[in-house]
């Protein structure tokens, strides 16, 4: 799926700003099962109608979900309508800042040991599960707008994953989502993620680019520039 909007995500935690929804939010999310209305306002002591609201604004925000249920477990005449309960949703919610994206190479990289165990020596399998995990995020990626140039296409989608791109004659990358990893395992994550931008630029089409090793900036250690001529 593609990745939620940093402003989105801000958003989302941004709504538990509210003491009382904040409340409402940890007392439902520990809990065993979903939850009433009605237990929820007994659980952080406010109105019904108070807990109301603020639980359907944790709703709207993605953070909630709800089910209708009866209660008592019966059915069938004279048991009564089904109750709405809340429960914690599914999807997870995170900002760091700078952008980091260690999801995604955790991702990448259980792929490659996947790969690896079916018998893909390890470097190669990094390097594919990488390509095939930037080609993804590009399919996903909104349309682009083709009378764009590849360097702006190609820094439209990896803006989307955290790395500041600047487009001059070259991109560059000013943020590294992977930084911490980065600076433990260098050779392994910069491989990786140089694979990753390939991966981007091959789905875009963008033939005139190239995603190279360019360490020794402070900056991200690969690069995205026009492929030299044979």
């Amino acid at each position: 799926m593609p990745e939620e909007s940093f402003s989105r995500r801000v958003t989302k935690l941004g709504s538990l700003a509210d003491p009382v929804r904040r409340a409402l939010y940890r007392f439902v999310t520990e809990q065993p099962d979903a939850v009433s209305r009605d237990q929820a306002a007994d659980g952080v002591d406010v109105p019904r109608h108070t807990a109301k609201h603020h639980l359907d604004r944790l709703v709207e925000e993605g953070l909630l979900v709800t089910e209708f249920r009866r209660l008592t477990g019966r059915s069938g005449p004279g048991a009564g309508r089904p109750s709405k309960l809340y429960r914690r949703a599914e999807d997870e919610v995170e900002v760091s800042l700078p952008h980091r994206r260690y999801d995604l190479a955790g991702a990448v990289l259980a792929d490659a040991v996947g790969r690896s165990l079916a018998g893909t020596p390890i470097a190669d399998a990094v390097r594919a599960a990488a390509l095939e995990a930037g080609s993804r995020i590009a399919a996903e990626a909104p349309h682009h707008d083709r009378r764009s140039s590849e360097l702006a296409r190609v820094g439209e989608v990896l803006a989307r994953h955290g790395y500041e791109p600047r487009v001059s004659d070259e991109l560059v990358l000013a943020n590294c989502p992977f930084d911490r990893i980065a600076a433990e395992h260098t050779e392994v994550v910069c491989g990786m993620n140089q694979a990753f931008v390939e991966g981007v630029v091959e789905r875009l089409g963008c033939h005139g680019l190239e995603a190279a090793l360019d360490p020794g900036d402070p900056w991200c250690c690969v690069k995205v520039r026009p492929r030299a001529e044979a």
